[in-house]
């Protein structure tokens, strides 16, 4: 196929996915009301199920109603007139994304594998399957674990008692939002190494090599998405390391592979 067939394929697998994502975030628009009332307001509520759990570890470890969160400070305002509006779009968008990633995966996997060799196929047979599942763990655990302290930080952070916290929409939407769908988006390191590696890009010896340096870099990314307090930003690193540990095993394996076809 020459170039410019590429890139009409590539179009259309775009336009696909975009009439997709669309479908989705119109339904997110349409069931806002119970949505934001269950999914995107539930962190700003003491019965979020990540509260009472933490609360009954500290039950459990003798540390009394310590972990069991209180009423969470916080109001809710809109500035603008449009300010709303353009959440409602925002969150719907970002939903349908979110909703929809399998297909989106699904069409960019197709467009990259008549590239691959009958053996590349094979090996990475599943591979639309591996990346949805690691990506639905990874918003799960933004969701239940990295937005929830996000919320109880910011929400209880006072410099001062006279000053409220008085969040816009926009602002609260797009922490809850944007904090879930990134981790999601950071479990799929596995996926990057495997691609990166098939390509010939990335090896298990460089992998180790920078494996010091991934520390670092991982612990920024964890900041970058998490409040700034040393327990939040451990939770997201330490899977971050683990998946980075399972990049270099899959590394080593396509290796192993294409060593096994060289022969």
């Amino acid at each position: 196929m020459p170039f410019l067939g590429h890139l009409e394929e590539f179009r259309w697998r775009l336009v696909r996915s975009s009439v997709v994502i669309l479908a989705f975030a119109i339904v997110f628009f349409v069931f806002t009301g119970w949505i934001l009332e269950h999914i995107l307001l539930a962190h700003s509520y003491a019965t979020f199920p990540t509260y009472i759990l933490f609360g009954k570890l500290g039950e459990i470890l003798g540390l009394g109603q310590n972990f069991y969160a209180g009423e969470i400070p916080i109001t809710f305002q809109s500035l603008k007139p449009t300010e709303q509006f353009s959440s409602n779009i925002f969150f719907s968008i970002v939903g349908g994304i979110i909703i929809s990633f399998p297909y989106f995966f699904f069409e960019i996997w197709g467009f990259i594998k008549p590239a691959l060799k009958n053996t590349e196929k094979n090996a990475a047979r599943g591979i639309v399957l591996f990346s949805s599942v690691l990506f639905f763990i990874g918003i799960g655990f933004g969701y239940f674990l990295v937005t929830p302290l996000a919320v109880q930080f910011f929400g209880g952070y006072q410099m001062h008692e006279k000053f409220e916290n008085n969040f816009t929409v926009h602002s609260f939407l797009s922490l809850i939002v944007m904090t879930t769908f990134f981790t999601g988006l950071f479990f799929q390191l596995p996926v990057i190494v495997y691609i990166t590696s098939k390509i010939g890009i990335l090896s298990s010896d460089v992998l180790k090599k920078f494996r010091k340096h991934s520390i670092i870099v991982l612990l920024v990314l964890a900041a970058v998405i998490t409040p700034p307090d040393i327990i939040s930003q451990i939770m997201l690193t330490i899977p971050l390391m683990l998946l980075y540990e399972m990049g270099i095993l899959i590394a080593k394996r396509v290796e192993k592979k294409r060593k096994k076809a060289a022969v």
